[in-house]
């Protein structure tokens, strides 16, 4: 049996929906379902069990479950914004670490979900100490708990794999609401406007212009499906490695969009000349907290076996379109 924690959720049931393709149904998920319409993200999917998160682990710790191939742990409080820093600390610190103690103790393969938020403002991205610096208490609790895993990278007795994702995008997020990618915000933003809203320039950065490392849901999924196969522990950034402006991702959604309309394809010029792509303030919140530029650096990555390329902006946007044409 596999267990896929947070699998009701965007990257979790998407992992669902891989080990399904792979023809592997006896599969165990794990989830909060107090908003009960994520149940969308598993309704087409096939599993063997659900548990809610809070009665998952005492049932684990007490056996009941048999034979575990691997688990798969995405379950967390995402909200880079939340307030209550004790609850953040118990779901994603406290409960990582005890599942991480469960499969040593079995020899289970653990793969879990850690944060390119990790790196803060530092402007550095690799898998090192020196370039961690967390901003807010959700980057803190992932990586806190890289830190406790290093302390024990001498004692590991399976194998186990931290992915720091950046911002990843595609199927199966309606849910997350303002924390969905700009990939959807912009999408919906377009079809029910006729406009798309971007950030005004800040820390140097033009309009729009801010960059990040924009990855595509099944290119994340690939990674975890190469280490469940060809496992070799480790933390590793899951990036494309390619920084792109949020007006890359705008003008992809938008050509996309126009393009399944029969519209002629428009330059970044002339949507922003038309006041298609417009630009607003930077909320007061974020002032300070906002990360312009994001690029992971995929060298481990890449040591460690992984060499499929990734979708960039233009292509992982088209793909994800044609998802949602299809389901909403």
């Amino acid at each position: 049996m596999f267990i896929v924690t947070g699998g009701a959720g965007f990257i979790g049931a998407n992992l669902v929906y891989a080990l399904n393709q792979r023809g592997i149904s006896d599969i165990l998920v794990s989830d909060h379902l107090q908003r009960p319409d994520k149940f969308r993200n598993l309704a087409d999917l096939d599993i063997r069990d659900y548990y809610e998160a809070e009665a998952f682990l005492p049932a684990l710790l007490a056996g009941r479950f048999g034979k575990i191939d691997a688990i798969l742990h995405q379950g967390a409080c995402s909200d880079t914004m939340a307030s209550d820093g004790r609850y953040v600390m118990e779901n994603n610190f406290a409960y990582t670490k005890a599942l991480f103690h469960w499969c040593q103790e079995q020899r289970v393969p653990f793969l879990y979900a850690s944060s390119a938020s990790v790196y803060g403002m530092t402007g550095s991205f690799h898998e090192e100490r020196s370039a961690e610096d967390p901003l807010n208490i959700y980057a803190f609790s992932k990586f806190q708990f890289d830190q406790y895993l290093r302390a024990h990278w001498g004692q590991l007795q399976a194998p186990v794999h931290g992915f720091r994702f950046f911002n990843v995008y595609g199927p199966r997020e309606f849910h997350k609401g303002r924390m969905a990618s700009v990939a959807l915000h912009f999408s919906r933003q377009y079809r029910q406007e006729g406009q798309v809203r971007l950030f005004a320039g800040s820390d140097s950065y033009a309009d729009g212009e801010q960059q990040r490392d924009f990855i595509h849901v099944d290119d994340v999924v690939a990674v975890n499906l190469h280490f469940l196969d060809r496992p070799q522990s480790g933390i590793y950034n899951v990036g494309t490695g390619r920084a792109q402006s949020f007006n890359e991702v705008a003008t992809a959604v938008i050509q996309a969009i126009d393009e399944e309309a029969g519209r002629p394809a428009r330059s970044l010029a002339e949507l922003q000349k038309t006041g298609v792509i417009q630009y607003m303030p930077m909320p007061e919140a974020l002032h300070g907290k906002y990360q312009s530029f994001t690029q992971a650096d995929i060298r481990r990555l890449r040591a460690a076996g992984y060499d499929k390329p990734f979708l960039d902006v233009a292509a992982g946007v088209r793909r994800y379109l044609r998802w949602l044409r299809d389901k909403e």
